[in-house]
């Protein structure tokens, strides 16, 4: 499997965000390589040969079946801080992703890029996780 990150602009993760986001981390399976970066705004390294996938609130939105067919090719995820990301970053990406219509907290974002991760690779590994 690809390997898969997650740029987190952000710095002191809640505990509860911190061990809801690692639970679904720990039960990925076997082959998922996802880990977490946490960075700063003006930190933003994208890694070579990895598909960048912003997410914005005016992304596009995709079903759970759409979203798993990404996970076939390393793929880097980034959500914003507090400002968002910058239009530079949005540019670069190949598709800006929309996990709500509503406005996320930093933290929750997180959890629920990570649930979605775990979920789609349940769904493409056949496990009943996804039940639909």
């Amino acid at each position: 499997m690809p390997r898969l990150r997650v740029l987190a602009v952000a710095s002191n993760l809640p505990r509860w965000a911190k061990d809801a986001r690692d639970e679904y981390l720990r039960r990925m399976p076997r082959g998922y390589d996802v880990a977490i970066v946490e960075t700063r705004a003006a930190k933003i390294k994208i890694p070579a040969h990895s598909r960048l996938i912003a997410l914005d609130e005016r992304g596009k939105d995709l079903t759970t079946r759409q979203f798993a067919a990404l996970l076939s090719e390393p793929t880097t995820f980034i959500i914003g801080g507090a400002d968002g990301l910058a239009p530079e970053i949005k540019q670069k990406a190949s598709l800006l992703l929309r996990l709500s219509a509503l406005t996320l907290p930093h933290a929750l974002a997180q959890v629920m890029l990570c649930e979605q991760i775990y979920r789609a690779a349940m769904l493409l590994t056949g496990h009943p996780y996804h039940r639909n």
